[in-house]
């Protein structure tokens, strides 16, 4: 990609700022102060619901106006104020259907272009180049409604990609890729930043993936600011990014350090290289971008020596630079100068202290739902019993999501009570329209899916005066609502209210239940999913991560005996990973007085399916 027709890398920074949508008394994203600096290359984490996606959607420009919501401080991009910079920031958003805006893949890609009033003659090689760097090898003229949801989001990333924006914004870029998709997704993001030299903000929780790929992180505190702020290495304990090539026209600047430690309650935001910083000598360790060779400082300045260690480690410098920080965090003062003379000993006693103090933090971090390399979320124990009774089977089943378009088969499965099914295979190889066939809401285009008397008893046919029999595919939606429960790939296809209260009453009120059962079992639903301070919140204003247990929870207040789960951790930090992994285990086991549900879990996140035990089942491979 010609670094000549790409816009130039621009710094996004952040003065005190919040954002609060207008149907919400509780702030989006509050009191956030950051600078980055243009080619910086920054992974967002944070908990489900701090404000990342807002944040980046602020930086885009795409909030909206006063009826849409209030803002408060300043958002800057390039210097100017976000809303007006539409055009410099290309956004990828958590929800890959939401910005898929025409009917034909090549259409779709080349819409950016063209509203950026991109030479005509550009606008098909920038298109036919995005795609095959994000690897979606379909044809131009490819419905976009006959894509997985996994190729949705290739889409998604291609569109942006082929602008060539000065800066690039990924929310959640791989959530739905198998695990090939993730590395090459990874990767040709990677390709087209060396080339462009865009800066990069991008929310994963996937950190692992992305920590080769980025120079700093910058984490925000669940209750409004930045609860942490620093390298890869400082922060997190990774190298960070390799030796890269500087972008055509000019080196990638360094970038100052900021203050990596977590901010204790009521302390002020660290100061970042913005207004009123106080910036460090050329060659500081503190200024050092992985990746980058820092100028040195002169031989006799202290800052250019560790004890025990290269005085041109970089690595040793960031140690040094981390004990700092996060260890005067800990009550433990400075550690400059401490050992010095000592030679091995000293170096090892200032690596331990760095080491002891980036442990802290990490800990800290991991508590506040941030997903952190070697913390490990807690895992509930397999389960006691075998699996019991076969509820659903299928045989000799191909599925299609149009007529005559078959995408997987023939296959043969029985899900008993008691299990988790593990449905996995590559992106468009046809497990979510397997799962919504065995749900019940898509006919088989051949073979057959059949409910055990057990489950099929009682069930009332969708036509009047017809047999509904044992195929769920005849079933009415309330004989299904009751037996089988889906939780749809996108949480948004499944959302009808205008709060999160009354999205969590429809199930139960559409059975017919007494309000004070109604009530009971959505109150009892809030606490479990961790939702009850967000009862009275409109559910199209949640984060990606919210909406998904919220549709969980929604699917289980209908009490199912059967629950289809397309991605159920979707959007989920490292906390409420670990608390919905042990809902699913709980309902696995029969903790209440259904007893063992049977569970399909789709999913390419292979620690779920290592979690609950999983038996697994390959679609197209």
């Amino acid at each position: 990609m010609p670094a000549s027709t790409a816009s130039a890398p621009v710094a996004v920074e952040a003065r005190g700022w919040g954002w609060r949508y207008a149907t919400r008394q509780a702030w989006a994203a509050r009191e956030v102060t950051l600078r980055i600096e243009p080619a910086e290359r920054v992974l967002l984490l944070g908990a489900s619901g701090s404000g990342k996606s807002t944040l980046l959607q602020g930086v885009a420009g795409v909030l909206g106006g006063a009826d849409e919501g209030e803002q408060e401080g300043a958002l800057l991009v390039g210097g100017e104020p976000a809303a007006a910079t539409r055009g410099r920031a290309g956004l990828v958003l958590q929800d890959p259907d939401s910005q898929t805006i025409l009917a034909r893949v090549g259409d779709d890609v080349a819409f950016g272009c063209e509203n950026l009033g991109v030479p005509a003659a550009e606008i098909w090689p920038r298109v036919r180049a995005a795609l095959d760097a994000v690897g979606l090898d379909v044809p131009l003229d490819r419905a976009t409604a006959a894509l997985s949801g996994g190729q949705k989001q290739r889409l998604a990333l291609a569109g942006v990609l082929a602008m060539r924006p000065g800066v690039v914004l990924l929310d959640e870029p791989t959530a739905n890729l198998d695990p090939a998709g993730v590395a090459e997704v990874r990767d040709a993001v990677g390709r087209v930043l060396d080339a462009t030299g865009a800066t990069l903000i991008v929310i994963e929780h996937r950190v692992d993936v992305w920590l080769p790929l980025v120079d700093r992180v910058i984490a925000l505190a669940p209750g409004g600011g930045v609860l942490a702020d620093g390298s890869p290495h400082a922060v997190l304990g990774y190298g960070g990014a390799g030796p890269r090539p500087a972008p055509a026209g000019g080196s990638r600047p360094h970038t100052s350090g900021t203050n990596p430690r977590p901010l204790p309650a009521g302390a002020a935001r660290p100061h970042t290289s913005g207004p009123g910083s106080h910036p460090l000598p050329a060659g500081d360790p503190r200024t050092h971008t992985p990746g980058t060779t820092p100028r040195p400082l002169p031989a006799a300045d202290p800052r250019t020596h560790i004890p025990g260690t290269n005085p041109h480690d970089a690595r040793a410098r960031d140690v040094w630079v981390r004990a700092q920080r996060v260890g005067s965090c800990e009550g433990e003062g400075s550690r400059e100068g401490e050992g010095e003379g000592d030679g091995d000993g000293a170096g090892d006693g200032a690596g331990s202290t760095a080491d002891a103090a980036a442990s802290g933090l990490a800990q800290q971090l991991a508590a506040a739902g941030v997903w952190v390399p070697g913390i490990p979320p807690q895992v509930p124990p397999p389960p006691a019993a075998a699996p019991g009774e076969v509820l659903l089977t299928a045989r000799d089943l191909a599925v299609a999501r149009t007529p005559g378009t078959i995408v997987a088969g023939p296959l043969d499965l029985d899900l008993r009570a008691g299990e988790v099914l593990g449905v996995v295979g590559p992106n468009g190889a046809g497990k979510s329209t397997l799962g919504l066939t065995l749900a019940g809401l898509l006919a088989p285009a051949a073979g057959t899916v059949a409910a055990s008397d057990a489950l099929a008893a009682g069930a009332r046919a969708r036509r009047r005066r017809a047999h509904a029999g044992a195929a769920p595919i005849g079933w009415s939606s309330r004989t299904l609502l009751t037996r089988i429960g889906t939780v749809f790939q996108d949480p948004e296809h499944q959302l009808f209210a205008r709060t999160v209260r009354e999205e969590l009453a429809v199930g139960p009120r559409a059975l017919g239940l007494p309000e004070d059962e109604v009530t009971a079992r959505v109150d009892d639903l809030l606490e479990r999913l961790r939702l009850a301070r967000l009862a009275e919140a409109n559910p199209y204003t949640l984060s990606g991560g919210e909406k998904r247990r919220l549709t969980v929870a929604a699917t289980l207040a209908a009490r199912p005996r059967v629950m289809v789960l397309d991605e159920p951790t979707f959007g989920q930090d490292a906390v409420t990973w670990a608390e919905l992994v042990a809902i699913i285990a709980g309902l696995r086991d029969g903790i209440d007085e259904r007893g063992p549900l049977a569970i399909i879990a789709i999913t390419h996140d292979e620690a779920v399916l290592a979690a609950l035990h999983a038996r697994r089942f390959e679609v197209g491979t």
